[in-house]
């Protein structure tokens, strides 16, 4: 069993040297305090697999020891794990209203809200956990109702950001509070775990609010229909997008069921207004004006089953893109999507609509919701922290924020960039790293969590890009001759009707194989499927420089 035994370890078990499935995990003695939960898409490479998230093995063999899960705030990368942590260890949970309400959502559907023990928190809460004091104080994000944390240990004061950026001008008027961020790091921060999503960025990220203005205008320009996608998430810019319909006599529909979770929850918790009888249903939009109408939806990133992805191959039952009509990306691609928002582009230039795309400062349609390079200094400046861990990004963005922690004052011996599963124990207010804990990723693959692994992807792959053979022969029992077959059977390698030819050299192969075998090692089902799978994958590869799945299935009867 791995146990901690230094008075204060910090570690990661998701969200340093990647983008997602964030979770970091603050420890002191016998208290254990989670910090998020997230979750992550898989890239192209991990077919079939819906969800990543966490290693949860060492706090489950200290399950005894955690405290409490405290969410910063409502993004997936943050909250998109809950679920599954929750399945494997009971904890309460902590988090502001509308991260709460979103949390909500996910646990009804994974049937576990009645036994989650949860409580409300805001930037004036104070909680206790035996040797851990949690206070917060606000940030900005592209979401409402960030926090970042301050950890009152015996050994110092530890402080998490979170997400955040400095936006002077925010929609919803709630400005990050930085007197309090000033003196915390008054009073003496020991450690400073900070984002470093933006840290290869120069200047600082501008505000939210001057998105409005560009997608108002947009509005204005439309001849027809208006559909705008972005991160159902931002409630900021479902804000702005709300603002512009209104001020430009459209009815709003909202499409993608993320989207509408979203939207309902931050207009229930009182952090979206949305005038009465604005928002339509999508079966309404095709009833009314062009002109009068304007559609909210997924799909920004190009995901394939996403609302927008639909519209543009002409998928949607409910609602269509037609000709003139008006299409804002109010995003910009996510590093690995650009592929998928292309094609989405170039299917909506074929139906004729008017497109709206590009990087947000070419368009004014998107603003980041991460501190750039001037923020980040700025809050190292306010933190004045001891020893600087640089979190939530990949490594050339760990590694440029410790170069701007070093600019501002940070020794370069007292920043840690560390991996997941990496410790850094600090005792009497000296911190090191030396020692590793169980890390990875978990595969969330339908209803099964962690039984696919490298076996099955690799399977997986083999299959996806050569296909497979299978053999079926029937022996005797008593002698071992052939009785019937071989049938061989082609998926995803040959087309059997069109390549007669090689069918039948397969099958005389076959034939020779289990008749040398079977005189030099006797009739053993295991021995004959391993020759059968060897010869006929020497062969074929000979033949076609395919190396297809080979499965051999030996009826004896």
């Amino acid at each position: 069993m791995n146990t901690v035994e230094n008075a204060l370890s910090i570690f990661a078990l998701g969200g340093v040297n990647e983008i997602g499935k964030n979770m970091y995990v603050l420890q002191v003695e016998n208290d254990i305090v989670v910090i998020d939960c997230g979750s992550k898409f898989p890239d192209e490479s991990l077919l079939g697999i819906d969800l990543i998230i966490q290693d949860i093995s060492y706090l489950k063999e200290n399950k005894d020891k955690i405290r409490a899960l405290v969410v910063t705030h409502g993004h997936e990368d943050h909250i998109g794990g809950i679920p599954y942590l929750l399945k494997q260890l009971n904890m309460p949970i902590y988090a502001t209203r509308l991260t709460m309400g979103l949390i909500e959502i996910k646990l009804k559907e994974h049937r576990i809200l009645r036994e989650t023990e949860t409580h409300l928190i805001d930037s004036k809460s104070v909680l206790n956990f035996n040797s851990i004091k949690c206070t917060f104080f606000k940030t900005n994000h592209s979401i409402p109702d960030c926090l970042g944390i301050a950890f009152e240990t015996p050994e110092g004061t530890i402080v998490h950001t979170g997400d955040f950026k400095f936006d002077l001008t925010p929609v919803n008027n709630e400005y990050a509070d930085i007197h309090q961020m000033a003196e915390i790091g008054k009073n003496g921060v020991l450690v400073l775990l900070s984002e470093s999503t933006n840290a290869e960025r120069p200047g600082s990220t501008p505000s939210e609010s001057l998105v409005g203005g560009h997608i108002e205008d947009a509005f204005r320009k439309a001849s027809r229909k208006v559909f705008i996608s972005t991160f159902a998430s931002n409630v900021h810019r479902v804000q702005q997008v709300v603002d512009a319909a209104q001020k430009t006599n459209r009815k709003l529909a909202l499409l993608g069921r993320s989207m509408v979770n979203v939207v309902s929850v931050a207009m229930e918790q009182g952090y979206l207004n949305v005038p009465e009888g604005m928002l339509i249903e999508a079966h309404d939009v095709g009833r009314m004006d062009p002109e009068s109408v304007a559609i909210l939806c997924t799909g920004s990133q190009g995901e394939p089953m996403a609302a927008l992805s639909r519209l543009s191959s002409s998928n949607y039952r409910q609602v269509s893109i037609l000709p003139e009509d008006t299409v804002i990306f109010a995003s910009s691609p996510i590093p690995g999507n650009e592929r998928n928002v292309s094609k989405v582009i170039d299917n909506l230039y074929l139906l004729g609509a008017k497109v709206i795309y590009g990087s947000g400062s070419a368009t004014g349609m998107h603003v980041s919701g991460h501190a750039q390079q001037e923020e980040l200094k700025l809050m190292l400046t306010l933190m004045r922290p001891k020893y600087f861990i640089p979190i939530h990004g990949e490594y050339r963005m760990l590694h440029q924020h410790r170069q701007l922690a070093e600019s501002v004052g940070v020794e370069r011996g007292n920043i840690f960039i560390i991996n997941n599963g990496d410790v850094v124990d600090v005792n009497n207010s000296l911190a090191r790293q030396t020692r590793k804990i169980p890390s990875g990723n978990i595969f969330v693959d339908g209803l099964g969590i962690g039984d696919v692994g490298n076996m099955v992807l690799r399977d997986r792959k083999l299959l996806s890009e050569d296909g497979m053979i299978v053999i079926v022969i029937t022996l005797s029992k008593v002698d071992g001759e052939i009785i019937t077959g071989p049938d061989t059977i082609s998926r995803g390698f040959i087309y059997a009707r069109d390549s007669e030819e090689l069918m039948n050299e397969i099958n005389q192969l076959v034939i020779t194989t289990v008749k040398t075998t079977k005189s030099s090692s006797g009739n053993q089902r295991s021995v004959l499927k391993q020759s059968v799978k060897a010869t006929l994958g020497k062969f074929l590869f000979t033949k076609t420089k395919k190396r297809p799945m080979i499965l051999p299935i030996i009826i004896e009867v």
